[in-house]
């Protein structure tokens, strides 16, 4: 079994920052893109940022310039800075990733973590 597990959420003030963790637990063979995506309410779920175990990133133009993302491939984790935060940043942001997971011969499996709330106000 698969498990993600988020935090670093939180209530923030505009042009304030927050550090978002996500660890990957579990039989894991291998994991490819590890990813941050994030749901508003009344809106559907959005891509914020992706990287590849190779460490190629990827970012929503909104996010451009103010949030990075990171890895390590040892540690199974992944980690989104987001800085210069905007009330429009406000959303539950949920951890995702490609795993294969139980035996190495097993393909690629989506999974996603439990989410964590972000609220950007003053």
């Amino acid at each position: 079994q698969v498990q993600l597990v988020e935090s670093g959420g939180g209530l923030v003030q505009p042009g304030g920052s927050l550090r978002l963790s996500c660890a990957a637990s579990g039989s894991i063979f291998r994991i490819g893109v590890m990813g941050w995506y994030r749901q508003a309410p009344g809106k559907e779920r959005e891509r914020v940022a992706t990287i590849t175990n190779g460490g190629n990133t990827n970012y929503a133009d909104s996010v451009k310039g103010r949030f990075t993302i990171s890895r390590d491939n040892a540690a199974n984790t992944v980690v989104l800075q987001m800085n210069s935060l905007k009330p429009e940043d406000t959303a539950v942001y949920y951890c995702n990733a490609d795993i294969v997971s139980g035996a190495y011969y097993r393909p690629l499996f989506n999974y996603w973590g439990q989410g964590t709330q972000v609220t950007v106000s003053s």
